[in-house]
């Protein structure tokens, strides 16, 4: 779908306990898509978006920093919108979820209408709450992962991306997501050029594709399972170590198969898929220190092979060692 008329519309939904830089920074983004780059190079000004906020009966919404927002327009009166988008909740989330149960109404009511619906980082709870994630591929912030999972069993939760799409609901991770949300749904309307365009006018990055790099092992800790978490902190001890599945079940009295069963449960991860997590981790580490050469980091990790670890950490980060130095290195 690629559209470039200056009458397509967003709608980026306001409530209480909102985050405010969610709200106003991708109003800003929208509204200024492709047009900071026409500025810039002496073009004709061509908006893209017509952005407008919206809240229950146009009231005012006080955000999480309290700051008070004033939307322009009543969610009820909307009856079409090409996208809209719903923020990430800065306060306490099962409190906004019951505060705002007529919200949801609308959100579904314009979802059947044809918009895209987008959340942003615990956003997507209230997207989950309205029954829109069913079924369907959804992330959300990676430290609420946990909770998320135990709301909504019925999501198929990738808590792992930045960005998921299914039909047209999109969600996003992390808090600061909304740009990598604005510049996926300026390009689905707009195009690649007005979407690239407006990232380098705005200095941004055009593409993260997962949030595994800022969340580390301590997103799959999020359980109660003691016995689990007595084997995760034997691996982050024992990390550089070739760990055999049969001596770590022996040693915490478990067999092989219920070790397994019982990680994959409480974490979301095999065991060796989390003692990879947590030699990535390690990698990442040292990687931002700029004296330490590749080769050393991968036998300072437990790893033999430059090539095969070098494929493994730009599965999980997205980023090959070499990129990821770059962008994250301590000066």
């Amino acid at each position: 779908m690629q559209r470039n008329t200056p009458d397509l519309s967003v709608t980026i939904v306001a409530f209480d306990q909102a985050l405010a830089s969610a709200i106003t920074g991708a109003h800003d983004l929208f509204a200024l898509a492709g047009i900071t780059w026409q500025r810039i190079h002496n073009q004709p000004i061509k908006p893209a978006f017509q952005v407008r906020l919206a809240s229950l009966h146009a009231a005012p919404v006080t955000c999480t920093n309290q700051f008070i927002l004033q939307p322009q327009t009543a969610l009820e009166d909307i009856d079409k919108t090409d996208i809209l988008i719903v923020p990430t909740i800065g306060g306490d989330i099962p409190r906004v979820l019951q505060n705002n149960q007529n919200l949801q109404v609308h959100l579904r009511r314009l979802y059947h209408s044809g918009a895209d619906i987008a959340g942003n980082c615990t956003g997507t709870f209230l997207l989950a709450a309205a029954g829109l994630l069913a079924n369907r591929a959804a992330t959300t912030h990676w430290g609420y992962a946990e909770q998320f999972r135990q709301l909504f069993p019925d999501v198929r939760l990738q808590p792992e991306k930045m960005l998921t799409e299914h039909d047209n609901v999109f969600c996003a991770g992390g808090g600061m997501a909304w740009i990598d949300l604005a510049l996926l749904l300026i390009e689905r309307y707009c195009g690649y050029q007005v979407a690239s365009d407006t990232a380098k006018s705005h200095v941004l990055d055009m593409s993260r594709p997962n949030q595994t790099m800022y969340a580390g092992t301590r997103q799959h800790k999020f359980h109660q399972d003691h016995a689990i978490l007595a084997i995760q902190d034997t691996l982050d001890k024992q990390f550089r170590s070739a760990v055999s599945l049969q001596s770590l079940a022996h040693q915490h009295n478990m067999t092989p198969r219920t070790l397994t069963r019982r990680f994959q449960r409480a974490t979301g991860l095999t065991p060796i898929k989390y003692l990879q997590t947590v030699r990535i981790e390690r990698a990442m580490k040292l990687l931002e220190t700029p004296h330490n050469a590749l080769e050393k980091i991968v036998t300072e990790i437990g790893y033999d092979d430059v090539s095969s670890f070098s494929r493994l950490f730009k599965r999980h980060t997205g980023l090959s060692p070499s990129q990821y130095r770059a962008k994250f290195k301590r000066n």
